[in-house]
């Protein structure tokens, strides 16, 4: 078994090459363009922008990809990756910036695809809970890596743009030597938002309200970090523990959610993450102690949300639609992603703490509405449950890594 994980760590290698690249990226922008003096609207758009051309990779690059092979296309979007984080070094206008970032998340969306069905092509029932686990390992510590660089430098230079297209490139390598086998073309992915809604309300809300909010807030939160005087390195400190809160808080939520209606849960977790960011609005912290507590708990209950909705909404669909519903969601909460920056965007022109406004409407709204629904319709029973298990961050996911899930290939059993 280990010798068939070799081709697979080659493959998981250039994962954490491209996401400490786009971890790095994706928080230099918002940080330089803030040195800058872009407006919070402008930076806003960039998360919006980036969001559509996920969304739309996810939708659209499998026929490229199936027209020129996985090494090439994987080779095309890394290069096309590395040339817009040098050419974002070189054309310091917000404009150029919005229009590049579209591009920047069709290809890293089309480059993730190829990736991720590689290793679901190299999975075999023994070894894809152990596949699917390093991936999410290598998910969570590579993005961290990647933003906690930037406390290295300064982001006034070109040097950050130059180490994430050598970043971007060195993806390529991997790739480029593994003995791993072309996998099957990539699947069309379809979204059925009727289907989803029919089969849980509130996963779809709650889908959709949560995408907004981490949207808004991994797009624009160094820009509220940057204006309230924070120095660059507890920037990305703040950053960083906002995903390590959500990810070590995952298992513990998820199996107490298997013990109870999942509403309550959703309704609980949304509850306090929603709390804790008016708190930032009102309190507006000047200790950074208090801070960081707070945004500690906000990811913690933020990030958490994703897994259990996809949990819950799998507990009211038929046994062979896991793939269909969580890729659905996904897309749904990419949807989410595009909506959320652009709305904390115009907020933050009157107030950098109006972000944290923004997140607490989204995850109240989640709130009310999974305590109304838990009234329309009954729990599903505990012994019909689906077993909590943990997801890759969303930010990252494509339907692609829904195949890698060990529950795909239950449901097709």
């Amino acid at each position: 078994m280990h010798r068939n994980l070799f081709p697979v760590l080659s493959l998981l290698l250039g994962t954490a090459f491209l996401l400490a690249g786009n971890g790095l990226h994706g928080l230099l922008l918002p940080m330089r363009g803030t040195e800058e003096g872009f407006s919070p609207t402008s930076l806003g758009l960039l998360g919006t922008a980036w969001a559509t051309g996920f969304v739309l990779g996810c939708i659209f690059s499998q026929r490229l990809v199936r027209r020129i092979g996985h090494v090439r296309a994987f080779s095309a979007f890394s290069a096309m990756i590395a040339i817009i984080a040098l050419l974002t070094g070189l054309l310091v206008d917000p404009v150029s910036w919005i229009i590049l970032r579209v591009v920047t998340g069709f290809s890293l969306a089309a480059a993730f695809m190829i990736i991720e069905s590689w290793l679901n092509e190299r999975a075999t029932n023994e070894t894809r809970g152990l596949i699917f686990s390093l991936y999410m390992t290598v998910t969570y510590v590579a993005i961290v890596t990647g933003q906690m660089s930037i406390a290295l430098g300064d982001v006034k230079q070109t040097t950050f743009f130059m180490i994430a297209g050598i970043l971007y490139c060195l993806a390529l390598l991997p790739t480029a030597v593994s003995t791993a086998t072309s996998p099957a073309p990539l699947k069309e992915v379809r979204i059925d938002l009727k289907l989803i809604y029919r089969n849980s309300p509130v996963s779809f809300v709650a889908m959709l309200m949560i995408g907004i909010a981490n949207g808004a807030f991994g797009t624009l939160a160094p820009v509220f970090g940057a204006n309230v005087g924070l120095e660059t390195i507890t920037i990305a400190t703040m950053m960083s523990v906002t995903i390590f809160s959500g990810a070590l808080m995952q298992i513990p939520a998820g199996r107490m959610s298997d013990r109870m209606d999942r509403r309550y849960m959703l309704a609980g977790l949304a509850a306090i993450a929603g709390v804790s960011g008016l708190a930032i609005v009102i309190i507006k912290p000047e200790d950074v102690g208090i801070l960081f507590g707070l945004i500690a708990l906000y990811g913690a209950m933020s990030y958490t949300l994703y897994s259990i909705i996809v949990a819950h909404a799998n507990d009211f669909a038929e046994s062979d639609q896991f793939v269909t519903i969580s890729s659905g969601l996904l897309l749904l909460y990419g949807i989410g992603t595009i909506i959320g920056p652009l709305i904390s965007g115009l907020t933050m022109a009157y107030s950098p703490y109006l972000l944290f406004a923004v997140t607490a409407v989204s995850h109240l709204a989640v709130t009310a509405y999974a305590v109304f629904r838990s009234f329309v319709r009954a729990a599903v029973p505990d012994e019909e449950k689906e077993t909590f298990a943990s997801t890759p961050s969303a930010r990252s996911a494509t339907p692609e890594s829904i195949n890698l899930d060990p529950r795909a290939t239950t449901s097709e059993d």
